[in-house]
């Protein structure tokens, strides 16, 4: 007999976990919690999330309290009219702190898919934090969820590398694909309690706290590797971004190249290398290369394509502010 699944999840990350246990025989997916449908476009038109528009391609029943600690009595009732027990709660990247009540209610509780190899990276937003952080490794864990915030015992990790080139959009959707894979192959053993729990070592922990867009304007007085995993951290949403010419400029792919003798005298946000397919600017300290880019109102580009289109020479400064202007002679 297949086990009884209730589902919590809402972005693209979450997906994938639920495509894997609906497209396997040993889950039946019974419901959906995601949030609620939200304004998206030009038009403001409220838009389901991707979570809740595949359960609706898979006929399953779909719940969208706004607020489940609020509104859990309704939503019992609910769940509790499409079937009476659930075995597990799956919960990956829901978006909402789930109370005690709601954790308890699925006979085997609730595990988590974590986007880190806990107990680093507790939080909201581990895939952008590990990579702004210059860590070389991530991964998924599965976990016995409590009310804590990512706090609950670990059952299974897997890691991920992370190589300089590595953009948090591809990692995302690799630990998403990960974290799929992992649960249908590891689920059906953690509710025979086959597997054991790991408490998490408190002086390990780290808080991946939630991505502010103040934090996305790149100072050039910081060294080269900061800014690098910076950019590669914050892409493509943010998108961590300077100003040329007054215009908003995101960076989506950098690399630091090391000092390469430039000039000590050059402004951190000089341009030190400009040719056909580079792009390279002096920072506090080392030099960072530009690979992906994209101007206010236009399509990313990569260097040799945005180039064709400017005439930029060595000396212009980008700037920390659109007020800024630099006073260097361009070509």
């Amino acid at each position: 007999m297949a086990i009884s699944v209730l589902y919590f999840g809402t972005p693209d990350f979450a997906v994938p976990a639920l495509r894997a246990l609906v497209e396997s025989e040993d889950y039946s997916v019974e419901a959906v919690i995601t949030q609620p449908d939200k304004p998206a476009g030009r038009g403001k038109k409220l838009s389901p999330s991707p979570v809740k528009k595949y359960a609706l391609s898979q006929s399953i029943p779909v719940l969208q309290p706004a607020k489940l600690k609020k509104e859990w009595a309704e939503t019992k009732e609910a769940l509790l009219k499409i079937s009476p027990s659930f075995d597990v709660g799956i919960v990956c990247a829901f978006g909402q702190i789930l109370k005690s009540e709601c954790l308890q209610f699925p006979k085997h509780g609730c595990i988590n898919i974590h986007a880190s190899l806990l107990p680093r990276w507790r939080g909201a937003a581990p895939i952008q934090r590990a990579i702004m952080s210059g860590d070389t490794k991530t991964g998924i864990s599965l976990m016995q969820m409590d009310e804590g915030l990512d706090t609950g015992p670990w059952y299974v990790q897997e890691e991920l590398k992370i190589t300089p080139s590595t953009t948090t959009m591809e990692l995302h959707d690799s630990l998403a694909e990960l974290g799929g894979q992992m649960l249908v192959k590891h689920l059906k053993e953690i509710l025979l309690g086959n597997l054991p729990q790991h408490t998490q070592d408190e002086y390990r922990v780290t808080y991946a706290d939630k991505i502010d867009k103040n934090e996305a304007l790149l100072d050039w007085s910081q060294p080269a590797e900061f800014l690098a995993h910076k950019i590669q951290g914050l892409s493509p949403f943010p998108g961590a971004f300077t100003f040329l010419h007054g215009q908003r400029l995101k960076l989506l792919r950098a690399r630091s190249v090391g000092d390469l003798g430039n000039s000590p005298t050059l402004t951190p946000g000089s341009l030190c290398r400009v040719e056909s397919d580079k792009l390279e600017v002096q920072c506090g300290s080392g030099v960072l290369s530009i690979e992906e880019l994209q101007l206010a109102g236009k399509g990313r580009l990569s260097t040799r394509e945005f180039l064709k289109g400017i005439q930029l020479s060595t000396g212009f400064r980008l700037t920390e502010s659109a007020e800024a202007s630099d006073t260097t002679t361009h070509e």
